[in-house]
């Protein structure tokens, strides 16, 4: 279990009370609302106000007068057009939005998502030839086209005219084309810069319309909310708006398709929030896209016939199962591989790679590693010679800047801070891993953060709370559900779920006892016990069985209550640099040494019990050490298993097998390497 830096936000409990005098707002919201940074009134109401008006001038936007009026000019002289769309959740939206759009004005329109496999990401030359030999005289892109230098020039050569709408960073050279839409052009004096591709597609529509934004969110607010959602852009300011507008749309009166997917989901007799987007329709938007066809789900998005629908958000139900069905092949594939080579696994950055994994997945892949190793990872699937990888950090750490650092190693990059994506030719993998993890040896690399919005006693946890936390909604980047402190809690049971795939505790304090659910803690893994005090990270939720409304209390991340985080963090840093090989400084040298004592110590801990999931800090607890000693005592165990003394089984736990070796630490070669920084 990867320890995460836990921070507690601070809330300013005065003005809170101002708040809630002054705008009527319920006082726990308003008291989330300081923990989150907001210092101004004004923007404190807009936050609240369910019913803001859009506020974006869409003309405020680099070149997207050009854009209307060359697409406009194009509707009514009849050109061929081509909606140009991309194969993820924004793409699938962005594309849905604008072709309907453009039938709706009666355009003469087609649409062409590329395929994931054959074509990868964006405008390519290939698709730029077939649409010429089919007549297309006008290419609009969605939700990609910004870094298409080469295909707009082949556009130009080809008489196709481009008008390019993006979202992603812009590059040291525009396309050559009539209009590049992209808030992130450094000379695009709008406000607002983090829209989504729907949502810069959804503001083309408006200028289409002479800016009409409030009447055009009531037809394709539920498009652009998806789109915004499963984009995971931040759900501040416009975002926020047009996606509280949508997902009312999508409540009161689906389209067939959504409808349709919905119900396939087993979502649809449910209030649809934006946490019922992110974690069901999207990701089977998504899936259609990785395992299938992106045309299906833009079809079913595109449906007006409610048994059309239904078939086809079944066929794509079925792409969702598959999808994750080959995550978690490979994710599993990628652990194991992490398992049998430590020096990978003790990589600031975590680089692997396998023939014939599915690039429609890797990036979940490398997403799951990051949550469960708490690190940078990049996943990379093989080819033949050529292969593709798909690349996740933390806060505070930019992958981005990484792949740069290195990027005479590769094919292609592109991507963002957290996320991005890369081309290299197989034979130079090696090379890649070594020369990104020397780039990473000179920074610091942050802990994977649990943030915490305030703390909570159990006796507080009740159904009123939920409906204060509604008037945060909708959750996502930017906005995230609260998360709440449970500190100083007592285990009084641990029982599985769904057969040891989740973990299910009673917890009390101050007499009050409540139940708490750990989704995807493996049992078997779970490193504490009855009568254990610990700090729980939860979130609340509502759930509703047999007719009852209950909450529901959902484990974000848990740590012994008992030992000190800073100690706990600053120790397990160091014993990270000598895995990694770095060399110590006498006095960090000296903290790793263990003395015969704390070995003596270890051993009997882990013989009379086992040592779950080899998680140290446990160990910390059991011999009254506050963390100051977790470094010297994670050394003795490496030590103790090098040398056969403790051994290892198949859920990672440490335990002392029958008849160990005799044998004298001294000799270890973990000890001895540490004696040679004193």
């Amino acid at each position: 279990m990867k320890r995460k830096k836990w921070v507690v936000a601070r809330s300013d409990k005065d003005f809170a009370v101002q708040i809630s005098q002054q705008l009527g707002v319920d006082p726990f919201a308003a008291l989330l609302v300081t923990s989150r940074g907001f210092e101004n009134i004004d923007d404190i109401d807009a936050f609240f106000d369910s019913d803001a008006p859009l506020s974006l001038d869409p003309f405020s936007i680099k070149d997207m007068d050009k854009a209307a009026e060359r697409i406009n000019r194009a509707i009514d002289d009849g050109e061929f057009i081509c909606v140009f769309g991309d194969y993820d959740a924004d793409g699938v939206t962005a594309t849905a939005l604008l072709f309907s759009y453009l039938e709706a004005r009666g355009a003469n329109a087609i649409r062409y998502i590329p395929d994931r496999v054959t074509e990868g990401y964006g405008l390519n030359a290939g698709a730029v030839e077939e649409l010429a030999d089919r007549g297309v005289s006008l290419i609009v892109t969605v939700d990609n086209g910004v870094s298409a230098i080469e295909e707009a020039k082949r556009a130009k050569e080809l008489g196709i005219s481009l008008i390019v709408t993006d979202h992603h960073k812009v590059g040291e050279i525009l396309p050559d084309a009539e209009a590049v839409v992209d808030p992130h052009r450094e000379d695009c004096p709008s406000s607002f810069k983090e829209m989504s591709g729907v949502g810069v597609a959804f503001k083309l529509v408006c200028a289409l319309e002479g800016g009409a934004d409030d009447m055009l969110i009531e037809e394709y607010g539920d498009l652009v909310a998806l789109g915004t959602i499963g984009d995971v852009v931040t759900l501040t300011g416009e975002n926020r708006i047009m996606v509280r507008r949508g997902l009312r749309l999508i409540n009161d009166d689906p389209r067939p398709g959504i409808a349709a997917l919905m119900n396939a989901a087993g979502v649809g007799d449910k209030v649809f929030n934006a946490s019922s987007a992110a974690f069901t329709v999207c990701p089977r938007i998504n899936a259609a896209g990785r395992m299938g066809s992106a045309h299906k789900a833009l079809d079913l998005l595109l449906c007006e016939d409610a048994e059309e629908a239904a078939a086809l958000a079944d066929e794509i139900n079925s792409m969702n199962s598959l999808r994750q069905k080959t995550e978690t092949d490979i994710f599993a594939s990628a652990v194991s591989m992490l398992n049998d080579n430590p020096e990978m696994m003790n990589d600031k950055i975590i680089v692997v790679s396998g023939e014939g994994w599915h690039q429609g997945v890797i990036g979940i892949v490398a997403a799951r590693i990051t949550e469960r190793f708490g690190r940078p990872c990049i996943v990379i699937s093989c080819d033949g010679e050529t292969a593709k990888g798909s690349c996740r950090s933390v806060e505070g750490f930019s992958i981005y800047d990484a792949i740069e650092a290195v990027s005479d190693c590769l094919e292609h990059f592109g991507g963002h801070t957290l996320a991005a994506g890369i081309g290299i030719r197989s034979s130079r993998i090696a090379e890649f891993r070594k020369r990104i993890n020397e780039y990473a040896a000179g920074i610091e690399m942050p802990f994977a953060l649990q943030k915490i919005d305030c703390r909570l006693l159990p006796s507080s946890v009740n159904l009123e709370l939920l409906s204060s936390l509604s008037l945060l909604e909708p959750f996502g980047s930017g906005n995230q559900q609260p998360s709440f402190g449970l500190f100083g809690v007592r285990i009084e049971d641990v029982s599985g779920l769904s057969e040891g795939k989740h973990v299910r505790m009673n917890i009390s304090k101050n007499g009050t006892r409540i139940g708490v659910v750990y989704f995807g803690m493996p049992e078997k893994r779970f490193p504490f016990g009855r009568g254990d005090i610990v700090d729980l990270a939860v979130n609340l939720d509502r759930n509703v069985y047999n007719g009852e409304e209950r909450i529901s209390v959902i484990v974000k991340g848990i740590r012994p209550s008992l030992t000190d985080e800073e100690k706990v963090l600053s120790s397990i840093s160091l014993y990270e640099k000598f895995a990694r090989g770095e060399k110590l400084t006498p006095e960090q040298a000296r903290r790793l040494l263990p003395e015969r004592e704390l070995e003596v110590a270890v051993f009997k801990s882990i013989k009379n019990k086992p040592l779950t999931d080899n998680y140290c800090e446990m160990l910390c607890v059991r011999l009254g050490d506050d963390g100051s000693k977790l470094a010297a005592i994670t050394a003795v165990v490496e030590i103790m298993l090098d040398m056969g003394i403790l051994a290892l089984d198949g859920e990672n736990s440490v335990y002392v097998p029958q008849n160990p070796p005799k044998v004298n630490l001294e000799d270890s070669a973990i000890m001895k390497r540490i004696k040679s920084f004193i």
